[in-house]
């Protein structure tokens, strides 16, 4: 007898080839944050030939994004890759973007002989493309694509973004009372959420390339932006802020420590010289583009400008107002709205804008989580 029953292996290939893309997709989780501007992937390499199958290797793309993770893997492997089958989340890479960085991810698992190939999702990437399924098809290794692919988008869905429309893909948070309220236009900051769902949201920070927030909240709450979870602080990501007139403080605790962290504000052509001389003395990275029709800088050509430096999602905490225009300007990917406590006799700025409710008929719930007393809502772009 052979096949899959003969070997040990159950006769449904497509579970079985999930349960593995599920361990690839973990692994490319834990580096997001870590790889761009190249995609954080997962790789695991099996060994089917016995009763049992065993997991031989796992590989995950490195921090500054090389080695990528198909290499991590095959290099741990050694000789036993030879006649394996290899899960990846995402098609690997066919050429490579410069000579020197050596054989493409295709070349190396055409040499180690990899017995059967399973991707999660295609890249679009020029670097891939789609070239590979026909040359592992020439070196007789049976590919398929397509495994977990809802899983495999999620996960890569930074990468695709920046690849396919030239800018990160963006995560808006927003916290919101049980009756709709994120905020207060008078009084201090209204802390809705608690400690386990703050921790929660320090993780996201962790794993995005950059946290995004509007001048509005630098003015009002003089924030950290940075990764407060033990043992993950060097894990904070690039700070953004969205500045049209260049309003933020030198004395604020994100301008005094862009040394530490790197800083960028996103500012208008006509904000002034003068105070963009004094934040750069701290650090401070100052972008200019275009304004739009009220004035403010115009989100679709920063996105743009953020995506040709590199990053490929951005977690956006500037509250309803950034979250709005975002909306307006159609250019959020995913949704993450927590409910947290009451705010009955305190709140009344409403979390969701006219233009987030509209847009939100665009986006689809696909998970909710209860955090200690907080409700988290994952919404994404289909």
């Amino acid at each position: 007898m052979t096949g899959p029953a003969a070997r040990g292996l159950p006769p449904d290939r497509t579970s079985h080839d999930e349960r593995f893309m599920r361990l690839a997709v973990a692994l490319g989780s834990r580096h997001l944050g870590l790889t761009w501007p190249n995609p954080s992937v997962g790789a695991v390499l099996l060994d089917e030939s016995g009763e049992v199958p065993v997991i031989i290797a796992q590989g995950i793309t490195q921090a500054g994004g090389r080695p990528h993770a198909e290499r991590m893997a095959l290099e741990a492997a050694g000789e036993r890759a030879r006649g394996a089958t290899l899960y990846v989340t995402l098609e690997p890479c066919a050429t490579r973007s410069s000579p020197t960085h050596g054989p493409s991810c295709t070349d190396l698992i055409v040499a180690a002989g990899i017995g059967r190939l399973v991707v999660s999702v295609p890249d679009p990437s020029p670097h891939a493309a789609g070239q590979g399924p026909e040359r592992f098809g020439l070196a007789g290794i049976p590919t398929t694509i397509g495994c977990l692919g809802e899983e495999g988008a999620r996960l890569h869905r930074g990468h695709i973004t920046r690849v396919t429309e030239g800018r990160p893909a963006v995560t808006v948070k927003l916290a919101r009372s049980t009756e709709g309220f994120a905020g207060s236009r008078q009084g201090p900051r209204l802390i809705l959420t608690g400690e386990t769902a703050q921790a929660k949201v320090h993780l996201m920070r962790a794993h995005a390339d950059a946290i995004m927030v509007g001048v509005g909240t630098v003015l009002s709450d003089d924030p950290l932006l940075n990764v407060r979870l033990p043992g993950l602080e060097s894990r904070s990501p690039v700070r953004i802020i969205v500045d049209s007139q260049l309003r933020t403080p030198v004395t604020s605790r994100v301008a005094a420590g862009a040394r530490e962290i790197p800083t960028w504000i996103l500012t208008t052509v006509d904000a002034s010289i003068a105070t963009e001389r004094a934040l750069t003395a701290l650090g401070v990275e100052v972008m200019r583009v275009s304004a739009d029709e009220s004035g403010r800088v115009c989100l679709p050509e920063a996105l743009q400008l953020l995506g040709a430096r590199g990053l490929t999602q951005v977690f956006c905490e500037g509250g309803p107002d950034l979250a709005d225009a975002l909306a307006r300007a159609d250019l959020i990917d995913d949704l993450v709205l927590i409910t947290g406590r009451s705010a009955r006799c305190e709140g009344d700025v409403p979390a969701l804008g006219l233009s987030l409710q509209d847009r939100m008929d665009n986006l689809r719930l696909w998970a909710e989580e209860q955090v200690g007393p907080d409700l988290f809502m994952f919404w994404e772009r289909p």
